[in-house]
Parts: C-alpha cells; sequence; structure tokens
C-alpha cells in the first residue's frame, strides 16, 4: 500500500523535529547559541541558493512592494529570533522541555489568525487549548513556582522558549501573506539571506576548529536538518490538509521524550538526565492532544503555519 506522499513528507518533518533539540544540545557543548544559528542559516541558504538558482527560481527583488518589503522584515525577525531564543532557550532547560513548551507556537499562531485574519476559534479548539494549558501546568508540576521567577534556570529558559513561540507564531503570520507573492522557499532563501548577514558580527564561526568531533558532527547534522525540515514541510502542505499535518506535528513532543530515553539509556553520561515522571508524562501527552484537537478542526487554517 502506497503512503500519502503528503503524510511521508510530514513524518520527515516530524523526525527531523523530534530529534532536533538533542542534536543541539550537543553541539551547544561546543558553541554558543548565535553561532550554531548562523552556521544552521548559512548552509542552508548555501544549500537552497544552490537549488533555486538551477531551477530558476530566485526571487527579483526589484518587483517587491513597499509591503512585501514590510512583510519579509517581520518573517526575518520572527524566524532568526526564534532561532536564537529557542537554542539559549534549551540551553537553560532540557531537550523535552523545550519541544514541549515550544507546542505554543502554532498555539499562538491560530491566536494570531483571530485578529490578522479575523478568523474564529471553533469549541474544539478552545477546549483544545485548554487541554494544552493543563498539560503544560502538569509537565512542570514540580517547577511551577520556578515558572513566576526569571532567576531560576528553568523559569529563565522556559520565558525564552515561550517568547521563541511567538516569534514563531508572528513568522508564520508573515509568511502566510507572503505566500501570494512568493514561493515558501523564495521566502525562506530571503530570511536565511537577511539572518547570515544579521548574526554574522555577534557569531565567531572560527570557534568550529575547537570542537570535538561529536560536536561537530552535531553541528552539521542540525545544519542540514533544518533545510531538510522547513523543505518537507512546505512540501507537505502541497500535498495534504493543513490540519492533518498540524495533527501529525503535534507528536513531535513524543518523539523527543522517545528520544530522550533512548539516549539515556544507551549513550548514558552524553546529557543530563531529565528525571521525567509519570505525571510529567502524562502533562505531555496532554499538550500533544490539545494541539491536535486544535489543528484538525476543520475550520483551521487551510494553509496553515510555513
Amino acid at each position: 500500500m502506497r503512503m500519502n506522499p503528503g503524510l511521508a513528507l510530514t513524518l520527515t518533518t516530524v523526525a527531523c523535529w523530534g530529534v532536533l533539540p538533542i542534536t543541539l544540545k550537543v553541539a551547544l557543548q561546543g558553541m554558543d547559541p548565535v553561532t550554531i544559528t548562523w552556521y544552521r542559516f548559512a548552509v542552508a541558504f548555501v544549500i537552497l541558493s544552490t537549488i533555486l538558482a538551477v531551477t530558476g527560481g530566485l526571487p527579483t527583488l526589484r518587483s517587491f512592494s513597499r509591503r512585501i518589503w514590510l512583510l519579509l522584515t517581520f518573517a526575518f525577525v520572527g524566524l532568526t529570533g526564534n532561532y536564537v531564543l529557542y537554542l539559549i532557550g534549551l540551553s537553560y532547560t532540557s531537550p523535552s522541555v523545550a519541544q514541549t513548551v515550544i507546542q505554543l507556537a502554532p498555539m499562538f499562531f491560530l491566536l494570531g489568525g483571530l485578529i490578522v485574519f479575523k478568523e474564529k476559534f471553533s469549541v474544539l479548539q478552545w477546549i483544545g487549548f485548554a487541554v494544552l494549558l493543563l498539560g503544560l501546568a502538569l509537565f512542570f508540576n514540580r517547577h511551577l513556582p520556578d515558572l513566576v521567577t526569571l532567576s531560576t534556570n528553568t523559569g529563565l529558559g522556559v520565558a525564552l522558549l515561550v517568547s521563541a513561540a511567538i516569534l514563531w507564531a508572528g513568522y508564520g503570520l508573515a509568511q502566510k501573506q507572503l505566500t501570494a507573492h512568493l514561493g515558501p522557499q523564495q521566502i525562506l532563501w530571503l530570511v536565511y539571506l537577511g539572518a547570515v548577514v544579521a548574526l554574522l558580527p555577534a557569531s565567531s564561526p572560527e570557534t568550529v576548529r575547537a570542537l570535538n568531533a561529536l560536536e561537530f558532527w552535531m553541528l552539521i547534522f542540525c545544519c542540514v536538518n533544518t533545510l531538510i525540515a522547513y523543505t518537507t514541510f512546505a512540501e507537505a502542505l502541497k500535498h495534504w490538509e493543513a490540519s492533518r499535518i498540524g495533527a501529525v506535528l503535534a507528536v513531535v513532543p513524543l518523539l523527543t521524550l522517545t528520544s530522550m530515553w533512548l539516549v539515556e539509556r544507551f549513550v548514558p553520561g552524553l546529557l543530563v538526565p531529565e528525571g521525567l515522571t509519570a505525571l510529567n508524562i502524562v502533562g505531555a501527552l496532554l499538550v500533544v492532544s490539545g494541539s491536535a484537537m486544535c489543528a484538525l478542526n476543520p475550520s483551521s487554517m487551510k494553509r496553515s503555519i510555513p
């Protein structure tokens, strides 16, 4: 039986995003967040430039209106800020925490759609939102006091991750409007270009020489992961309904939890054990369920998040 191409592409995105925080956490042991982000954008930019040049897909900048440039600025700030803040937040927390909290990103995107696109939440979506928030409360049950203060690593890390989720939603809202004028890969190419230029002064590319073999290959994997994940996601939107894609993507935190369990079991000492309890797992399951309930709603954005 042949697998639906939309499902196959979405599962590829899930696999990429599910293991990404773990590989990023390893890379962070030898390189700072801004430099890692610069490398991720630089490699993706070079590869995507080659693809667009060969296919004749490079955008014509002279034809851009003032509105397009404004939307591109929002997209650039949103995605670049998301990448940097996510990594800094990850440095203060753990892969499972980061991937669970970042599930707020599509929720913020949907809430933004209520304002920007005058869309409406159905009863199912509001229930899903409530379930997601309940799941987060259970997931952080032991650390709820830490979340109200930035003086602890957990509190600061979660605050940064929530900020990263808000920025990603802003990027998504900008890209949704830009797709009327540019292709998804063209938008990403322009954002990558802007990020490479803007982050270079604050990054230290030469520190790559100080990485050990494991850290170096994790950095390479993260760079390739960036391009594959966003490319397969954009292509999936051409073959499958956005609501179904969103529902499948909701399971990303579960893949991260499973991957962390495997790392702790078979590669002890690589990362600090997370020590999750049964209540934490239940909370993560509720986060996934709540996110899926919103995504599966028939009235969800048909073109979904970029």
